[in-house]
């Protein structure tokens, strides 16, 4: 390292822990303390103090059309009382939305005028190779002070986003919507619609944050067991049992609360740049329909996201039109978007409310008649605490053996089973979920590669859980929404059996903070090779403790729901922890494209290159 970048980072460090000493309280309260403090049952009258009334805000820039100029840059920000510098374009964050039309040929002219490297990455969007934006694998990235030239044809409608795909620039505010109008009309109705998009700030670099996580996976989580809960436990399930559960857990070297691996102590989270103290309104009329389309942006955060005094009807899962069904609430993994229609009956303010899956802090949104009018804000849910169900194992299956000096589990799963039937794709029955246990009894393989210090799980019997909304939102007295609810509003495309099945895990050491696929990191990895025109089935296994949302680029991903016929699309599938999943890819665009974990500090291990050809 040079001298000058040695006093540089030096600087840096220094101006860092000034802000972190000026600054903690204040983030703290907005975004963690109070969370903690609703945890304790103590949540409301800390949560009113932030319910100030809704004010105007300038509405979200939209850029309408075919033609677009667009600038990366670097802008200063303020969401936390300390100024900051942002990745943006067009100066805002997010980013301005793109309106686009169905069946248009689009063409951006995207100037990076950074010093560094950059890109844009159009999140779910069909079209060729060189116009997907990763660098490395579609094109070289945009050199500073120099313009690239995307052109497509737009050949789908809905409701999709775009980020950066060049180093952490996505985490520092590079990111915004985009909506798709159809050719045809919608299969719904609404009166007016909004963009509510989710993402999480940080006034740390994110380069110390990995660095952070590198050296200390749970350096962010304060929530773990205390003697309080150990108390707790022994008064509700005694001290034989609350012995062995923590034995088992301590052998592990794992965290029953090892949720999100970066938190509220250091995230703000907002809502369409909005902080949760301030928090982004909306207007509406009584009796009016409303269509909110949710996009998580986040960097490394999930969000269950609740409208108290309204029902939502879901009407499209990651831009794709699905058969209607009403839920009280929704788990939105990271990249994902839900389209869903409210009908506020009442003329009074409902809070959007957007808690994150620790419970460390949320983001909240206002739709209100009258700005004067107050959204009451709902105290925090308990803090979910993962099971033995959560890790699929059972005891008697446990292998406690050490691979170096890291443990390696083997966790046998027979501990969730909910009598799910088979489901059909074209002509046979795929032994998912199917009858008496047949495919959640089947034996999964792990090779070679999966052995060793850089894989501290394995499972032996990972189940499909397309029914269970997940950890924290299970038996809540809310009706939440599952990937078994999602079909297709119209019928599968491709009803073809699929030639060839590949099973991929998801794999990684916590306590190392690495990930990777099959215990191979991407560096070290082999393309996954498809031949052009095939219909493959790719099967997730989940061997880590985490939600991984994995993202194939330039293909759908055919969720294998249940109903062959109606078959939901979605470009972002969730794999929960000790859990496996399976969707259908039909190999119809030719080249490289990336397929990942969206989680932007899992994404340097958990990544592959996919090679059509």
């Amino acid at each position: 390292m040079r001298n000058d970048d040695f006093y540089k980072e030096l600087a840096e460090l220094a101006e860092f822990e000034e802000m972190e000493a000026i600054n903690q309280s204040r983030r703290r309260f907005v975004t963690g303390a109070g969370a903690a403090l609703a945890v304790a049952g103590l949540g409301a009258p800390a949560m009113n103090l932030l319910a100030g009334s809704p004010v105007p805000q300038p509405p979200m820039k939209t850029l309408r059309g075919n033609r677009f100029k667009l600038d990366i840059g670097a802008t200063r920000v303020n969401f936390t009382g300390k100024s900051r510098i942002a990745t943006t374009v067009n100066g805002t964050v997010p980013s301005p939305i793109l309106r686009w039309k169905e069946g248009q040929r689009v063409t951006l002219d995207v100037t990076n005028h950074l010093d560094e490297s950059s890109s844009i990455h159009w999140h779910g969007i069909i079209l060729p190779e060189r116009m997907d934006g990763v660098p490395g694998i579609s094109f070289d990235g945009i050199a500073p002070g120099k313009t690239y030239h995307y052109e497509f044809d737009v050949r789908q409608n809905g409701t999709y986003w775009y980020h950066s795909h060049s180093g952490f620039q996505e985490q520092t505010g590079m990111y915004g919507a985009i909506i798709v109008d159809p050719i045809k009309p919608p299969p719904y109705r609404y009166d007016r619609e909004y963009v509510v998009q989710l993402s999480d700030w940080s006034d740390e670099n994110p380069h110390r944050i990995y660095s952070k996580l590198k050296k200390m996976s749970d350096y962010y989580n304060f929530y773990e067991r205390t003697s309080v809960d150990l108390l707790r436990e022994i008064k509700r399930d005694g001290i034989k049992k609350t012995w062995a559960k923590r034995k088992m857990w301590n052998k592990m070297r794992m965290s029953p609360r090892d949720l999100a691996d970066v938190t509220g102590y250091t995230y703000t989270f907002l809502v369409n740049g909005q902080t949760p103290d301030r928090g982004w309104t909306g207007l509406f009329k009584r009796g009016e329909r409303v269509l909110l389309r949710f996009i998580n942006s986040a960097a490394m955060s999930f969000f269950d996201v609740r409208i108290p005094g309204l029902k939502m009807t879901v009407v499209a899962a990651d831009g794709q039109y699905v058969h209607p069904f009403t839920i009280d609430e929704f788990r939105i993994g990271v990249a994902e978007t839900y389209d869903v229609l409210v009908e506020p009956k009442d003329d009074r303010a409902y809070t959007i409310f957007c808690q994150s899956i620790d419970r460390t802090g949320y983001a909240r949104g206002t739709l209100t008649p009258d700005l004067a009018l107050k959204g009451v804000i709902p105290k925090m849910d308990p803090l979910p605490i993962l099971t033995h169900t959560d890790m699929g194992m059972d005891m008697s299956g446990m292998d406690h053996s050490m691979h170096g000096k890291s443990k390696g589990m083997d966790h046998s799963m027979h501990g969730m089973h909910h009598g799910h039937t088979g489901h059909k794709s074209g002509n046979k029955v795929h032994p998912m979920n199917g009858r008496a246990g047949y495919g959640n009894d089947k034996k999964v393989t792990h090779v070679a590669t999966e052995f060793g210090p850089h894989v501290d799980m394995r499972s032996q019997k990972p189940l499909y859980r397309l029914d269970d909304p997940g950890v924290g939102l299970r038996n809540n007295g809310r009706r939440v929404l599952t990937y078994r609810m999602l079909k297709n509003l119209y019928t599968t495309p491709d009803r073809r059996d699929p030639g060839r099945e590949i099973e991929l895990h998801l794999t990684g050491n916590m306590s190392r903070y690495m990930w990777s696929v099959n215990g191979i990191k991407f560096a070290d990895a082999e393309p996954l090779r498809l031949k052009f025109g095939e219909r493959v089935r790719i099967t997730l296994v989940n061997d880590t403790m985490m939600n991984h949302p994995m993202h194939l680029h330039g293909m759908w991903s055919d969720l294998e729901t249940g109903d062959g016929k109606h078959i939901p699309r979605k470009h972002t599938v969730i794999v929960q922890p000790g859990a496996k999943i399976s969707y259908l890819v039909t190999a119809d665009a030719m080249g490289g494209w990336a397929y990942h974990c969206h989680l932007i500090y899992h994404m340097l291990g958990m990544f592959r290159k996919v090679v059509v050809s």
